[in-house]
């Protein structure tokens, strides 16, 4: 009787925690008044709608920005091609790759809210310092309206503006994306459902950020004054901080836990101390931290790659036990050496989607200046900006998310009975496959135009409509859906929990070094098609051999499609321990989980 009684009390408990779980989140996070957080009041959607605020008000600016700064490097500035091309992949590349920075001061020391706070202040900064550029007298770059010559006082402010800008991108970017995702409870299976489809909607409103920067904000450049676009972005950045603020009451915030780094290098160091110790036969004779004791960061599974690291976790019997224990440099738990097991597993697909980088950075610079050269008239004398054909990005980008996350996903769900439908790198590499698509019909588009320059060397190519670009526009947005939308959840989700905003910022980091490779490598092809005769880089387009190039591109991104699919073949996912059940992130059951790209 008396059994019967404690297994009823057991169940019972059981019960009480489940309902008790259902009404406070317990995922380590806090309100914004240190306690656990109400589900019911915090986090999810009605959180994640204030940030996506933000994040579209950044966008629109960044965009605003950024498509038509080859326009402004050549019309206002008179750069050349090549130097402009440059000088705006530099400036991508600052930053794309000023995120490191950013996410890793919001996970060590800030905290997310308060890193995209900071940031988005310095970004709001910059846009006043750029309004102040165009505004000033003794800081315009001249008193009229086409600029024969600038003034050499405007050329440092306004890159002092620009890359104040990038400051504050290098903190809001990786903070924001990874706070959107904090709201959404993994050890929860309605809300984890709703944060596989939050990197979809947050990818949609980055597109409608997009779509009205490269639309409305370059339309009020063309048509009204670079001066008065400046000021719409800086009273639009001004309005969503405040509307970011708002939403404070509604946040799940995570506590930082100091340096993630550190622990990575406890590792290195202690199996290099134990490197002569012979591994036990049975993982589970490592040292690892019991369930019961851990209150802010989940068990990982033991995994057999990189074995080496797992001396890390050996308990040495020459020495006292408990020291050991007490001292992280002597002895790791499992889940710390399978944290950093993470991190080198995923060298290789960083440095795989570096081609696709590379694609996209064209998109911004010299598929822009292709539009320049054609006509774009539509109805009677309205001529669309150059810089707002990129809209065909966005609206690339839109379609493939929608379909993937309202069709293709749960269509896959009922095929493969995978909860994400496909897996993480399957997504990366259909984008991939788009990429390489993106440069060969580019490199046709632009041999066709060149030909229309040859045929009427007095109109040019200007009898040529800009709509023969909308294919490579499109079908790069379409590949962002797959590709850039399944790099930020696989960096978000792959990495360590304490890492979430630099996971983001290692996303961000592919863009970045893709445009200083787009660089280096614009560089080296001028360089050796000099000394061949001629360079495929002239002082215009018309002299220029771009066709040669997206060629170039084309065979690159290809090859390394190939090496990609074998790396992603042999990935092994993140083995998540929850306090329950075994929660693993993107794959099937077995000891040995792969990716099937």
């Amino acid at each position: 009787m008396d059994k019967i009684n404690v297994e009823i009390e057991q169940v019972m408990k059981a019960e009480s925690v489940e309902i008790d779980g259902e009404k406070w989140v317990y995922d380590s996070s806090v309100d914004h008044k240190g306690r656990v957080p109400l589900r019911d009041s915090t986090g999810v959607w009605k959180a994640s709608l204030f940030i996506i605020a933000i994040e579209f008000s950044e966008r629109l600016s960044y965009f605003g920005i950024a498509t038509s700064l080859i326009i402004y490097l050549t019309k206002v500035i008179h750069q050349d091609l090549k130097t402009a091309a440059i000088s705006v992949n530099y400036w991508s590349g600052v930053t794309t790759l000023m995120p490191l920075l950013g996410g890793f001061l919001a996970d060590a020391y800030l905290g997310r809210f308060s890193t995209v706070l900071v940031s988005s202040t310095v970004y709001f900064l910059g846009l006043l310092l750029l309004t102040m550029s165009r505004v000033v007298p003794s800081l315009k770059p001249c008193d009229s309206n086409l600029c024969d010559e600038s003034k050499k006082v405007h050329e440092p402010i306004f890159f002092l503006a620009i890359y104040l800008i990038s400051i504050g991108t290098g903190g809001h970017k990786p903070s924001l994306e990874s706070f959107g995702a904090d709201q959404f409870d993994d050890e929860n299976p309605e809300e984890r459902r709703k944060k596989m489809s939050f990197f979809n909607w947050w990818n949609f409103g980055l597109c409608c950020g997009l779509l009205l920067g490269v639309t409305l904000i370059v339309y009020v450049q063309e048509h009204v004054s670079w001066a008065m676009a400046d000021i719409i972005l800086t009273v639009v950045m001004a309005s969503s901080i405040a509307i970011f603020v708002a939403g404070r009451s509604s946040y799940r915030y995570r506590k930082t836990t100091g340096s993630p780094l550190t622990p990575m290098l406890q590792v290195l160091i202690a199996a290099i101390r134990k490197r002569n110790l012979h591994l036990p036969s049975n993982p589970s004779h490592l040292h690892e931290v019991p369930k019961s004791e851990t209150t802010q960061r989940k068990l990982l599974g033991h995994t057999t790659k990189l074995k080496f690291l797992d001396k890390a976790a050996i308990l040495d019997h020459t020495q006292d036990s408990i020291e050991q224990q007490q001292n992280a440099w002597k002895l790791a738990t499992v889940t710390k050496v399978e944290e950093l097991k993470l991190l080198i597993n995923m060298i290789p697909i960083w440095l795989t989607t570096l081609p696709f980088g590379i694609c996209v950075a064209q998109a911004a610079t010299f598929f822009i200046k292709q539009g320049v050269t054609m006509n774009r008239k539509i109805i009677h004398n309205f001529e669309i900006p150059p810089a707002s054909i990129y809209a065909l990005t966005a609206v690339g980008m839109i379609i493939s998310v929608t379909i993937y996350d309202k069709i293709l996903v749960p269509f896959m769900r009922r095929a493969t009975g995978n909860e994400r439908g496909i897996s993480i790198l399957q997504r990366i590499g259909i984008g991939m496959i788009f990429s390489v698509s993106t440069m060969v019909v580019a490199a046709l588009v632009e041999r066709k135009r060149l030909n229309v320059v040859h045929k009427n060397l007095f109109a040019g190519s200007a009898s040529m409509s800009v709509f023969w670009l909308a294919p490579q526009f499109l079908i790069i947005g379409i590949g962002d859906g797959f590709t850039l939308v399944g790099l930020q959840e696989y960096f978000y989700d792959q990495v360590p929990d304490t890492m979430r905003s630099l996971g983001i910022a290692l996303y961000l980091s592919v863009i970045g070094a893709a445009n200083f490779i787009s660089s280096l490598l614009i560089t080296i092809v001028d360089h050796i098609t000099e000394n061949s005769g001629k360079s495929w880089f002239g002082k215009d387009l018309n002299s220029s051999r771009l066709d040669y190039f997206y060629w170039l591109l084309a065979t690159i991104t290809a090859v390394n499609l190939c090496v990609y699919v074998f790396v992603a073949r042999s990935y092994t996912y993140k083995n998540v321990h929850s306090m329950t059940t075994m929660a693993v992130a993107d794959c099937d059951d077995g000891d040995n989980r792969k990716a099937m790209v």
